[in-house]
């Protein structure tokens, strides 16, 4: 569980990472789509073998739900790790430490 719970943290903050850069001020805007998207076909290929990634927490309610048992109990890990993951990316840029600005 703790590995799972890094690597969807670390997964997450790198995806908002990608966003948040690329939608920038300094960023080329046509370029934004291309490297959102690249970006979420790679995580996702490594994401799923490992955790079954889901990127929206909301994606995973509902396999949860019906297979119930142990995946209802790890529902939790989905939806704490993506923000986790999310609001450090954006303290990240928010404190001014990544900046495409400068």
């Amino acid at each position: 569980m703790v590995s799972a719970l890094l690597f969807e943290i670390v997964a997450m903050f790198l995806f908002m990472v990608v966003i948040l850069g690329a939608t920038g001020k300094g960023a080329p805007a046509a370029m934004a789509g291309l490297a959102i998207g690249l970006a979420f076909v790679v995580i996702h290929l490594v994401g799923i073998n490992v955790t079954g990634f889901s990127v929206n927490p909301a994606r995973s309610v509902g396999p949860a739900l019906f297979v119930g048992g142990t995946k209802l109990a790890q529902l939790w890990l989905f939806a704490v790790a993506p923000i986790v993951g999310a609001v450090a990316a954006g303290l990240l840029f928010k404190t001014g430490t990544l900046d495409v600005a400068e």
